[in-house]
């Protein structure tokens, strides 16, 4: 079982570190972007897309580097009582903490399948399935969604890349609740 852990926390930390870094790039794009849209409205004809572009590009760079936070420790904590606790309590305190955000992920994760199926024109009532029968290829998309903006791009792209980024940041707390087992037991991470 040990070994079992171990294993999924070595693959899950290499393609959240991967993901991560390459998502640490987001921000030069976001920089462009933004920089077009300054030079555009100052000397040109003032672009429709940077808005929102920087707004997707931003979206995508918090979420995909999400995990990467998680995985570095790098996300906020509240250090009042924390910091002097030695690594078994901080262990204990942790396996329960991730327990509670896994759940706040899976709602989330859910609210990100319920919206990306409604903006590839879905209005049931079982998104899950729906978007499991478009990826097979059993159901149709209907009429998509797209931004009341002027420059309308459609949404499922980046609500993808929600569903996408939920889902790694859940595959990275039950690598850190194996983690904190593994501390438990005495074993060295």
């Amino acid at each position: 079982m040990i070994g079992l852990m171990r294993g999924y926390v070595g693959v899950v930390d290499a393609v959240n570190l991967r993901i991560g870094r390459l998502a640490m790039y987001g921000i030069f794009v976001l920089m462009g972007i933004l920089l077009w849209s300054s030079i555009s409205k100052t000397f040109f004809l003032p672009s429709l897309w940077t808005l929102e572009m920087a707004q997707f590009v931003m979206v995508a760079y918090y979420i995909l580097g999400g995990p990467y936070s998680i995985q570095m420790g790098s996300n906020v904590r509240m250090d009042l009582l924390y910091g002097d606790w030695s690594t078994r309590r901080k262990a204990w305190f942790d396996l329960v903490t991730v327990l509670l955000l896994i759940f706040y992920l899976f709602v989330l994760l859910f609210g990100a399948i319920s919206s990306t199926a409604y903006s590839l024109g879905y209005w049931g009532t079982e998104p899950v399935s729906y978007l499991a029968g478009v990826l097979f290829g059993t159901e149709e998309v209907g009429r998509l969604e797209r931004s009341p903006t002027a420059w309308r791009p459609y949404l499922w792209p980046i609500k993808v890349v929600m569903i996408v980024g939920m889902f790694l940041m859940i595959l990275q707390c039950v690598a850190e609740f194996f983690k904190d087992v593994l501390r438990l037991k005495g074993e060295d991470i």
